[in-house]
C-alpha cells in the first residue's frame, strides 16, 4: 500500500525530509520518517492500523512502555520512533513492563474487536470462562484449516481444557504477540510494539516468549507465577505455532505436533 505522505505530513504538522523502510516483519512492514522539526516517526499502513492504535492506547494506559500514537488516518498509523540501545538488565526491564501490562484488567476474556495476521483471523469473542475462550478462539478455530488427523487431535485437546487450564484467572491485558522482535530494548525500558491485544491469562504472553526467544525461568520467577505454569506453556504455545503453520506452511507442523505430544494428545 502506498503511503499518502502529504496527508501524513499535514497531520504531523511538519514536512517529511527522509523516509526509509524498517527491516523485519514477515506480514507487514513499517516506514521510518524524519521530519523537518527533527522528530523521527514510524508509519504503518493497512486495514488493521486503527485497531492497533486502540491497543497501543490500552498499553499506554496500563503504564507499560510503548510508542506514543501521534496521528492516524483511515489506513495509516503514525507513532513515535523508539531508538534501540543496550539495556542495563534485559530481563529485569521486561519483568517491570509485564508487571505493569498484566496489572491492567478487563471484565471478560477477549477484546472488543477481532484482529488478524494477514489472512488468518484472530477471533476475540468475549467470554467469562477462560478455558472455553481458549478452546473456541485459539484452538478449534484452526481445525477447518489443518489436516483431518491434526484437527482431531486439536479437538481432543479442546475438550480437555477445563481440566488443564484455570477456570477464571484474572483477565489481564495481554500483548498477544510477544516475541523478541516485538520488544524494543532501550537502556531503561523494554518497549512493546506491534501488539495483538486481548484480555486473558497472563501466562499466554509468558509462553509466547519461549517460542523463539528462550526467555529464562528467572524472568518468570520474578513475576510470581502460579503452580503449574510450566505445564501450561505447551497449551499456550500451540496458538503461535498454529498461526505460523497457516501463514507460512508445513515446516511448522512438527512444532504443533511436538506440543500436542507433550500434552498427551
Amino acid at each position: 500500500m502506498t503511503l499518502d505522505l502529504s496527508a501524513i505530513a499535514e497531520s504531523l504538522g511538519s514536512k517529511i525530509t527522509a523516509e526509509s523502510k524498517l527491516a523485519g516483519g514477515d506480514i507487514s512492514g513499517a516506514t521510518r520518517l524524519t521530519l523537518a522539526d527533527g522528530r523521527e516517526v514510524v508509519v504503518k499502513s493497512g486495514p488493521m492500523v486503527d485497531r492497533e492504535a486502540k491497543m497501543l492506547s490500552a498499553i499506554a494506559q496500563s503504564g507499560a512502555p510503548c510508542p506514543a500514537v501521534l496521528a492516524n488516518g483511515d489506513d495509516w498509523l503514525a507513532m513515535e520512533y523508539v531508538a534501540p540501545s543496550s539495556p542495563h538488565d534485559r530481563w529485569s526491564l521486561l519483568a517491570e513492563t509485564l508487571t505493569a501490562l498484566h496489572g491492567s484488567h478487563g471484565e471478560r476474556y477477549g477484546w472488543e474487536e477481532d484482529y488478524a495476521f494477514s489472512h488468518v483471523a484472530m477471533q476475540n469473542d468475549p467470554h467469562v470462562d477462560w478455558p472455553q475462550f481458549w478452546a473456541e478462539n485459539r484452538v478449534l478455530c484452526h481445525v477447518p484449516h489443518v489436516s483431518a488427523a491434526l484437527g482431531s487431535r486439536l479437538e481432543q485437546l479442546a475438550h480437555r481444557l477445563h481440566d488443564l487450564l484455570p477456570a477464571s484467572p484474572s483477565p489481564s491485558l495481554l500483548h498477544g504477540d510477544l516475541w523478541g522482535g516485538n520488544i524494543v530494548w532501550t537502556r531503561d525500558a523494554a518497549v512493546l510494539i506491534d501488539p495483538a491485544c486481548f484480555y486473558g491469562h497472563r501466562e499466554v504472553d509468558w509462553a509466547m516468549l519461549t517460542v523463539f526467544d528462550g526467555a529464562p525461568d528467572a524472568l518468570f520467577e520474578r513475576l510470581d507465577p502460579e503452580p503449574g505454569w510450566r505445564e501450561r506453556f505447551p497449551i499456550y504455545r500451540l496458538w503461535p505455532w498454529l498461526l505460523h503453520l497457516r501463514l507460512f506452511g508445513g515446516s511448522y507442523r512438527p512444532a504443533v505436533v511436538r506440543e500436542l505430544q507433550t500434552l498427551g494428545f
